[in-house]
Formats: structure tokens, C-alpha cells, sequence
């Protein structure tokens, strides 16, 4: 019996520090959306360089959180219930680095724009847009910490916002690519920076839907509330620059 104490105590401890490790990796990306997008804005190139080897950090906590997990099943034989648990940690930790790759993405280009014809007021709109994709991570991280379905359910509600911000910029970089050809160039980069934060919001989605099945067990049985029309085209990680 001492023993079965001493074992689920352990678990706990193990536990706790990988889910530590998740809560500092979400708060490092909440700080690499919000100066990715104030990089972007003010064609900042060190503070663009800061967020990229942060990125690099992002990863080694992911690497750590993966390794941390599976350490923790191998020796741990946890439960059906805490099983649960720890995979999620593990899904939440994935999202989070690919959010953390698109804040880096966004930082890239801001060197590239600044060599561009300025768009007016496109700097600014993808900081609100940066701005409501980062409190919809942070909602559905607090979700996470505090098991509250109804804040995940609410994320997933709200991702809605970014759609239709993503939608209206894109519109926007159209008709001013077809205006001005010489814009093309610094359009088509602000066009895959909003992409990238639209992507954001639908990790920021993912997680509030890994709480839902931390809590109840079953994943939302509803489809993800998407604006009609949503553009889809290529991420701008599939169009990668250098470095």
C-alpha cells in the first residue's frame, strides 16, 4: 500500500513538471505572436531576430515536453484517465510550436517588407488581427489550466473573429494588387502573414478542443464554426524564406 502512495506521488510530480513546462511554452508564445506582429509593424529587425531564436526555445520545450511524456507512460503505466491527460499535454505542446513557427514566419518577412512599398494600414490590421489570434491562445490555455469547458467552448466560438479578419485582409491585398502591380510583392508577404495568424487561431481551436476532451472524454461532436468562404491557399511555411 506504501508503496502504491509512493508510485501515484511520483506520477503526480512527474506530472505536474511536464504540464509546467506546457504553461511556460504557451506563455513564450503568446510573447512571440504579440512581437512578431510589433516587428512587422515598425520594421523592427532585432526585435524580429529576438523572436526568431526564441523559436528555437519553443522547440527545445516541445522536445522536452515529448520526451518528458513518453518517459512518463514508459514508467509510469499511468491510467485510462491519466493517460488521457498526458496525451493531451502532448497535443497541446505540438500546436503550440507550430503556433510558435508561425509567429517566427511572420518576423522573417518583416526585413522583406521593409524593402517594399508600405501598404497603408496593413502593419496595424495584422496586429489587431495578431492581437485577437494571442487571447485566443491565452483563453484556451487558461481553459487548459483550469479544466473550464465552457471558456474552450467559447474559444472555439470566437475563432469566427480571426476567419473574417483573414477574409477582409485578403480581400483587401486583392484589390490592391490588381490596382497597382507594383505592389504585388509586399501584398502576396501580407497576404501569407495573415494566413499564418489565421492558422494560429485554429490551434488556439485545437487546444480549447483538447480540453473538452480532457474533461468529458469525447471530442466536440459539432463542426468548428468557419465562416463560409474562408480562402484557402498555401501557409506561409510553404513558401519558406531562408534562415
Amino acid at each position: 500500500m506504501q508503496n502504491d502512495r509512493h508510485i501515484a506521488s511520483a506520477f503526480d510530480r512527474d506530472l505536474e513538471t511536464v504540464q509546467a513546462l506546457v504553461v511556460r511554452m504557451g506563455g513564450m508564445v503568446e510573447s512571440a505572436i504579440i512581437d512578431a506582429a510589433r516587428a512587422l509593424e515598425t520594421f523592427d529587425d532585432e526585435l524580429a531576430e529576438d523572436v526568431r531564436r526564441r523559436d528555437r526555445e519553443i522547440d527545445a520545450l516541445d522536445h522536452q515536453v515529448n520526451e518528458e511524456a513518453a518517459r512518463l507512460i514508459a514508467l509510469r503505466a499511468p491510467t485510462a484517465t491519466d493517460l488521457r491527460l498526458v496525451l493531451t499535454v502532448i497535443k497541446i505542446s505540438a500546436s503550440l510550436e507550430r503556433v510558435g513557427d508561425y509567429a517566427k514566419n511572420m518576423a522573417k518577412r518583416a526585413h522583406v517588407l521593409s524593402q517594399q512599398p508600405v501598404i497603408d494600414g496593413a502593419g496595424m490590421a495584422l496586429r489587431r488581427m495578431a492581437v485577437t489570434a494571442e487571447r485566443l491562445l491565452k483563453d484556451a490555455l487558461d481553459s487548459y489550466i483550469q479544466r473550464d469547458t465552457d471558456l474552450a467552448a467559447d474559444v472555439r466560438a470566437r475563432d469566427l473573429e480571426v476567419d473574417q479578419m483573414y477574409n477582409a485582409l485578403f480581400r483587401e491585398f486583392l484589390t490592391y494588387m490588381m490596382e497597382d502591380p507594383r505592389q504585388i510583392t509586399a501584398c502576396m508577404h501580407l497576404h501569407f502573414i495573415a494566413k499564418n495568424i489565421e492558422r494560429m487561431g485554429d490551434h488556439a481551436t485545437s487546444i480549447a478542443e483538447q480540453v473538452i476532451y480532457l474533461v468529458t472524454g469525447s471530442l466536440p461532436e459539432d463542426a468548428r464554426p468557419k465562416r463560409d468562404g474562408v480562402v484557402q491557399t498555401p501557409t506561409a511555411d510553404q513558401i519558406e524564406l531562408g534562415g
